[in-house]
């Protein structure tokens, strides 16, 4: 079980985890300050961690800009504040003033700490809240702030939470960044003094970088070092700022927001944060990322546990000439695949013939679909497939009834002109109207037409960012927005338990555990460049988990990068997710159909591993070197290593790779060719994956324990 105890003598909070403790404490002026995060402690060893209050090296100094669990801004603070105030009468700054403090006792192997405070003359009040689990090592953190106070108060800076990190000799950042389909580009550089702000303004998680940091002291490893890291569950715009201080300190804080908004607090409101969740290991970036995956697949997504189906997307076939026919023969294709999920991509709707006109108007095209999608969701049942269907519910193109009916319904201010990209504008979601109407047809359009799977796709970023007519509307549409999102989310699957999710935004432009708990996978890249993808699954697979990741296999030449690679070459990159078919099927040859079969099946019998199994990133995508990855089963019994080689250069060295979590002494069987290889030896001199000659060779080894070598 968690524990969360209280030092009655120096006042020490200390909650444990299975590996780690995280001590805090109040000082003598009232703040909450850190004292550790790192391997276990107990309370007495915590408490020689208090260190008295010394005085300031000189007259510019002031109190330490990193050691605060949430630094605000007042009085000698001078480092990054977590929280920035401003009162009705102009004045700014936080005094802390303690009032108590909650324990909920461990239930369900879950703990949580809340500690309370208010300002020292404004009733604003603070609670800052502490969560435990006893199946993992990631510490959930949060604030909520209420004004109790007859006039308004603004928020100019609320983040989640400050994660303080000890004395290092170096710090390094890592984090990923990108853009349209270039998602997920893994960065690791060293820390430079001052302040480090990765961020978004676009109203969306983004795709040029991510809401999570990690931290090492320059020499952690895939499988070595310790690593401190922090992800925040919020899908609108965030900001992470990481400081590094001449004192040799470095900590990190984040939240929602950017520069020039704030959050508005009226008399008697509350305004909670999202979860900013912390992780400490000394297992180096693997044992990070596979605390993280098993993390997220137990307390983030809805049906972590579930084994997602094969997957096939109708647009690479047939883009916005979607019909009724042409669906049926898709979809009769698909099933001989061997795909479980049938889902048919834009252009089902309206007068959607481009990117140009329907967005908004969300019934089934009658000359398309003459007897609604009933008929084709019969077709795709029968054929033993669910059945489902694209979406942009945020989304609206001028031409459109919508438009022409509730044109104050998008985001704009008035004056401005209302730009448009992808020639659409953002709907307000922020208005509970607008959010009450997509509601309504969601879930009309899910009941009514058997609908087992939704592609929620966001394909652009906020501009003109009003809400006219509302009070203090356009600082608060930022926040509302995103809560109201949710949700829609929330009420539709209450109101279809069955049914599915999955989070786009022009590939993977909204990722993030907040979304996540609300979806059940990620459309990760709108490039389905198997090249590629190995560069943005692996920065991808830093945080999130397979059973996370959409991964189709589509068509050569690629059409956004021309090249050509072979058919099991994309199968192998997309069976490192959840398999997906994306091509156009009816111009598949008979050998393209018998292979891909043949592919799909073999995914079937190891997706168990991919999605739930423990990832070990054995060989990078960078460099000449196979790129090698491994999903292991927990207890040992069978693991999965796949493995793709771009082309042969004469000379270079064949490298074996290490396997990890086999059961140390047994004996494993290649499931393909019947070879038996002692689980030492695979693990401690290495394995070599047999990979074809030629130019984009890649091989997927399927190895089941088959027993023990004796003592």
């Amino acid at each position: 079980m968690p524990t969360i105890s209280r030092a009655p003598d120096t006042g020490v909070w200390l909650l444990t985890t299975p590996r780690t403790s995280y001590a805090v404490h109040i000082d003598e002026t009232g703040a909450p300050c850190h004292l550790a995060w790192g391997p276990r402690l107990t309370p007495r060893e915590a408490e020689e961690l208090v260190l008295p209050a010394g005085e300031a090296a000189s007259s510019f100094e002031g109190r330490p800009a990193v050691g605060e669990e949430l630094p605000v801004d007042g009085g000698t603070r001078y480092g990054t504040p977590s929280l920035q105030v401003r009162y009705e009468d102009g004045s700014r700054g936080f005094e802390w003033q303690p009032t108590g403090h909650r324990v909920l006792t461990p239930s369900d192997g879950v703990g949580e700490l809340r500690l309370e405070f208010r300002d020292r003359h404004y009733p604003l009040h603070v609670a800052l809240h502490y969560r435990v689990r006893d199946d993992t090592d990631v510490i959930e953190r949060w604030t909520v702030l209420r004004n109790d106070g007859e006039q308004r108060v603004s928020l100019l800076r609320t983040d989640s939470a400050a994660w303080s990190l000890p004395p290092l000799a170096d710090y390094r950042l890592s984090h990923v960044t990108g853009q349209w389909s270039a998602e997920s580009q893994l960065r690791r550089e060293r820390l430079p003094h001052g302040e480090t702000v990765l961020t978004s303004r676009r109203g969306i998680t983004s795709h040029h970088a991510g809401p999570w940091v990690m931290v090492d002291a320059g020499d952690a490893g895939e499988e070595h070092g310790r690593v401190f890291g922090a992800a925040l569950a919020w899908s609108g715009s965030w900001r992470i700022t990481a400081q590094r201080t001449p004192d040799g300190r470095a900590g990190f804080t984040g939240g929602v927001g950017h520069e020039s908004t704030c959050v508005p607090l009226a008399p008697a409101e509350e305004f909670a944060t999202p979860v900013f969740a912390g992780l400490f290991t000394d297992g180096g970036f693997g044992a990070a990322s596979r605390a993280w995956h098993a993390y997220t697949l137990r307390h983030v997504l809805p049906h972590g546990r579930e084994v997602a189906p094969v997957l096939y997307n109708s647009w690479e076939a047939t883009g916005f000439d979607v019909d009724e026919a042409n669906q049926k023969a898709l979809a009769e294709r698909a099933a001989a695949l061997g795909v479980e999920l049938y889902v048919v991509d834009d252009g089902w709707f309206g007068a959607r013939r481009s990117d140009r006109a329907g967005l908004g108007d969300w019934t089934p095209a009658p000359e398309r679909f003459p007897r609604g999608l009933g008929p084709l969701a019969d077709t795709v049942h029968r054929l033993g497939m669910r059945f489902g269907i694209w979406v942009e519910p945020e989304m609206v193109n001028p031409d459109s009834d919508l438009y022409r009916e509730h044109p104050d319904w998008v985001l704009h201010t008035p004056g401005r002109a209302r730009s448009e990209l992808r020639n659409q504008l953002v709907l307000n979601f922020a208005r509970d109207d607008v959010a009450d109407w997509a509601h309504g047809w969601l879930t009309r359009l899910v009941a009514d037409h058997g609908i087992d799977f939704l592609k929620w796709d966001m394909n652009r970023a906020f501009s003109e960012a009003g809400w006219p007519g509302a009070p203090d509307g356009h600082d608060r549409l930022w926040t509302r927005y995103v809560a109201n999102l949710y949700g829609v989310l929330d009420r539709l699957r209450a109101d279809h338990t069955g049914l599915r999710i999955e989070t786009c935004s022009g590939g993977g432009g909204r990722v993030d555990l907040g979304i996540l708990a609300r979806t059940d996978q990620a459309w990760v890249s709108d490039n389905t460049d198997a090249v590629d993808r190995l560069v943005i699954q692996h920065g991808f697979s830093q945080l999130h988990p397979a059973r996370a990741m959409s991964a189709w296999v589509t068509d050569v030449p690629n059409q956004l990068t021309s090249r050509t690679v072979p058919l099991r070459f994309r199968f192998h990159v997309a069976m490192c997710g959840l398999l997906g078919i994306g091509g156009d099927l009816a111009r598949w040859s008979g050998e393209e159909l018998a292979e891909g079969a043949d592919l799909v099946a073999e995914y079937k019998r190891v997706r168990h591993l991919v999605q739930h199994g423990a990832l070990y990133r054995l060989s990078g995508p960078h460099g000449e070197l196979p790129t090698v990855v491994q999903y292991a089963a927990e207890d040992g019994t069978e693991t999965l290593v796949l493995a793709w080689q771009r082309g042969p250069r004469h000379g270079l060295p064949r490298l074996p790779v290490r396997l990890r979590g086999l059961t140390p002494g047994a004996r494993y069987r290649d499931a393909r060719t019947g070879e038996v290889h002692h689980a030492t030896v695979l693990a401690e001199y290495g394995f070599r994956p047999d990979l074809p000659s030629g130019d984009w060779a890649s091989t997927a080894v399927h190895l089941v324990r088959v027993g023990q070598d004796e003592a």
